[in-house]
């Protein structure tokens, strides 16, 4: 049994925004990650050599920071594949189901209503 059928006669729309974001996406995944620690570590790096307390604390909350900006980055960037995806899909080829007769119709009594209020 063939479960996906190819709607004979559907054209396919040609690729768009979605692709060229689907392709940047690990480089923006990358840039998006990578910048942020790379601040952290150029600010830990450049910082004193024996640290006070004020000092610490303050790298420290600077990389906590930067954690939750490269979460928040995942986060949105999950949500752009997921778009890109959704699109995709919609874009290629249209499937059709088998099809069914429907139980409640415009017209009761038809050929298409069910067997319960037909006529005799």
């Amino acid at each position: 049994m063939n479960w996906l059928q190819k709607l004979p006669g559907f054209t396919r729309s040609p690729p768009g925004l979605e692709w060229a974001l689907w392709k940047k996406l690990p480089w923006i995944a990358l840039a998006g990650t990578a910048l942020p620690l790379a601040c952290v570590a150029l600010a830990w790096l450049a910082g004193p050599a024996a640290p006070t307390p004020a000092d610490e604390r303050s790298l420290t909350q600077w990389f906590y920071m930067a954690i939750g900006v490269v979460l928040l980055h995942w986060a949105l960037l999950l949500t752009v594949a997921i778009g890109c995806v959704i699109v995709m899909l919609m874009k290629g080829p249209a499937f059709v189901a088998d099809g069914y007769a429907v139980q409640h119709t415009d017209r009761p009594g038809s050929a298409t209503s069910d067997p319960v209020h037909e006529k005799n």
